[in-house]
């Protein structure tokens, strides 16, 4: 298995070397047209890749479907390979519908940053950047969450309805929580992180750091204007190191993410505890997050009852993570799909009524 994991952490890591030194080697406005197609594309690879996981799983590559999964009720034995967990057809429900539920819940992740970017007032030509950055350390946060959950769930069964119960509450206090404005500045990471650095009251070109007297440090962002000075550069000592609104907006970014990673990774537990699938998964719903940000910035605010959907989705994985067992009974072999199929309905029924019914409760008008 240790080379399975090598060999997608290189694809992932040639995938992203390959979006950023040649696609956007340079910093620009994305367009709405670029975003779709960029999402288009990584949401393909991730359906493509699920070909990958039936024929691996299915013939067992490295080990493959012999990992302990909690979520499969009763596994098989077979001659020469032992306990099989999961053939080809259980892994690809299971792949798409983790993929599916992730991606579903990054949408809520998208919601936050373009709060962010809008209250640091960041420039439409750097957010790629910040996205990007802010991705790769979520990337790795999270295989260091699964990594530790799995090992959870491996030595403490009991551990799954904590999560299943997690996931529940999470559901009900995000259909309770009533949405209003937030200051970033007032976060205890970012008060930790401007007492570690000088964070300069100007952008300073694409740098998240910049050092006083540097060149970098007189390339503030003005729009269409002079530059205007920066007190914190023009105060600080030659040399010394100082933060720009950038960083700020790229902490506030991987803090989001955390935070978000704490209900999507239980929720991907309840659909499977095969490690590798948790975290496949994961990665190609993160890896289209900034493209579906450029697509969808504009078009956030039509979408107010989808947070609704994704309230009911982290209750209905809740309430499956810890009646699997029951559930299976009832339901049979193909349980798993018929929470995929639960799972597409949902977030069907929040986009449409969003489109359907816009803020202020009053239905579209019928075209004459």
């Amino acid at each position: 298995m240790f080379w399975m994991y090598t060999g997608f952490v290189l694809l992932v890591v040639a995938l992203l070397a390959l979006d950023l030194g040649v696609f956007h080697r340079k910093a620009h406005v994305v367009s709405v047209k670029e975003a779709l197609g960029w999402s288009v594309f990584w949401i393909a690879l991730g359906l493509a890749f699920s070909g990958f996981i039936y024929y691996g799983y299915e013939n067992h590559w490295m080990g493959l479907g012999l990992t302990r999964d909690m979520m499969t009720v009763n596994p098989v034995q077979v001659e020469g390979l032992g306990t099989v967990y999961n053939d080809g057809t259980s892994a690809l429900v299971k792949y798409v519908t983790g993929y599916l539920v992730e991606k579903s819940l990054a949408v809520d992740n998208i919601f936050v940053i373009s709060m962010l970017f809008t209250f640091f007032a960041v420039p439409a030509l750097y957010q790629h950047r910040v996205l990007f950055w802010g991705i790769l350390g979520a990337l790795v946060m999270r295989g260091a969450m699964i990594a530790v959950g799995a090992k959870m769930i491996q030595e403490f069964a009991w551990i799954i309805y904590v999560f299943g119960g997690f996931l529940i509450l999470t559901g009900i206090k995000m259909l309770l929580m009533k949405e209003g404005e937030t200051d970033p500045n007032k976060n205890i990471v970012v008060r930790a992180t401007r007492r570690l650095f000088p964070v300069t009251e100007r952008f300073h070109g694409e740098h998240f750091f910049v050092r006083a007297g540097s060149s970098a440090s007189h390339e503030a962002e003005t729009p269409g204007a002079a530059v205007l000075p920066d007190r914190v550069v023009d105060s600080a000592k030659d040399g010394v190191l100082l933060a720009t609104p950038l960083f700020l907006a790229l902490v506030m970014v991987e803090f989001t993410d955390l935070i978000f990673a704490v209900d999507s990774i239980p929720a991907i537990f309840a659909i499977t505890a095969d490690p590798f699938l948790v975290f496949t998964s994961n990665v190609f719903a993160i890896l289209g997050l900034r493209s579906l940000y450029f697509a969808l910035a504009g078009m956030i605010d039509k979408f107010h009852y989808l947070k609704i959907s994704l309230a009911f989705i982290l209750m209905l994985v809740g309430v499956k993570m810890m009646a699997h067992k029951w559930l299976k009974e009832q339901l049979g072999e193909n349980f798993n799909l018929y929470l995929l199929g639960v799972v597409v309905m949902i977030l069907a029924a929040g986009v449409i009524v969003s489109l359907v019914k816009p803020p202020g409760g009053h239905s579209r008008p019928a075209a004459s």
